[in-house]
């Protein structure tokens, strides 16, 4: 059959395979039953009302505007700049975020009350809302973790090696996990649905340490290996199998990296190269979908870049798009992290 027989070119004959399971993955061209069971057994054939994996990166310092309280979201699998999304109830920086499926979950920072505790609904905008309880720690540069219903706060605060969490489908209270190692509170995280890895670091004092802790449990953490370069303030997320950190500084903000690691969060042991970020930077949100991790803004200069790799490969990073507003150290997490996948 020629090509003008498909009417306007709006039916193609070559399939296009799709992106994933959601709404907006186009699966254009004619398919056999066969083929759309076979893509539907590995969970990519588009589903309506399956939505798109959404980010949201919240809070940050903006240099001379000082600290913010902006909401900022992207649809993770396409690309492009971020929409506005709401408020957190209180400006700052240096806060944690981690999510389920439906509810995204900020947590500390640097401004008083440091022990502050917002979430939003993904599939809405709009302002967020007070938790109900604070934490019984100062979490001002914490990294956060979740699992499909729980949440951590790991650490922050020079003093603090206290791990909190939360289950996300509830409000009203925070409970006691357990203790990483050290005091620490620059650096982040990335997750499974059963393990939690933490690349924190202590204020000035870089370090490779990387420890994690079972989600479903509590307690205290262990030691997991160490990253390719010893550094202040990575940030961490995950496709729920291979976790990647990003970025960081030598601790006197003198000089600062734009190396990309990669480990196997099921297993121990040291972490891999990647690729490179864009340039060098600290203090990006870092945040994932199944197949992409998102870093957006960061310091060294303050940015606004959004920029995202292919967790499943190796190589630099990639321009997505930009915040709202420029940002450094503010927080990030999306509907389909590595703790949900």
């Amino acid at each position: 059959m020629s090509r003008k027989d498909w009417q306007g070119g709006i039916i193609r004959p070559v399939p296009v395979p799709p992106a994933g399971p959601y709404e907006d993955s186009a699966a254009s061209g004619v398919w056999t039953l066969q083929d759309v069971a076979d893509y539907l057994k590995q969970g990519l054939w588009p589903i309506a009302g399956n939505l798109s994996p959404r980010a949201v990166f919240g809070g940050g310092n903006t240099s001379s505007a000082g600290d913010n309280n902006v909401i900022s979201y992207v649809t993770v699998e396409s690309l492009g700049n971020a929409t506005d999304f709401g408020d957190l109830t209180q400006s700052t920086w240096g806060l944690s975020a981690f999510g389920s499926s439906t509810r995204g979950v900020f947590a500390g920072g640097y401004t008083n009350p440091r022990t502050f505790v917002n979430y939003i609904t993904f599939s809405s905008t709009g302002n967020a809302t007070d938790w109900g309880a604070n934490s019984a720690y100062s979490h001002n540069g914490s990294s956060g973790a979740n699992s499909t219903t729980r949440g951590l706060i790991m650490a922050g605060e020079s003093s603090t090696n206290r791990i909190e969490y939360v289950t996300i489908a509830s409000t009203g209270s925070v409970s006691n996990f357990g203790t990483l190692s050290v005091a620490a509170n620059y650096g982040g995280s990335c997750f499974s649905q059963t393990r939690a890895l933490s690349g924190l670091s202590v204020s000035g004092a870089p370090t490779s340490a990387l420890e994690y802790v079972t989600i479903a449990s509590t307690g205290n953490g262990t030691t997991f290996g160490n990253l390719t370069v010893s550094r202040q303030g990575p940030q961490g997320c995950s496709n729920g199998t291979r976790g990647v950190f990003a970025g960081g500084d030598n601790g006197a903000y003198t000089a600062f990296y734009n190396v990309i690691d990669y480990v196997t969060i099921a297993s121990t042991g040291n972490a891999t190269d990647f690729g490179d970020l864009l340039s060098v930077i600290s203090s990006v949100g870092a945040t994932s979908s199944p197949t992409r991790a998102l870093f957006m803004g960061g310091g060294s200069p303050i940015s606004n870049v959004i920029q995202y790799i292919t967790i499943a490969s190796t190589g630099n990073s990639t321009d997505f798009g930009d915040l709202t507003v420029i940002a450094a150290a503010g927080a990030a997490t999306s509907s389909n992290n590595g703790g949900l996948q």
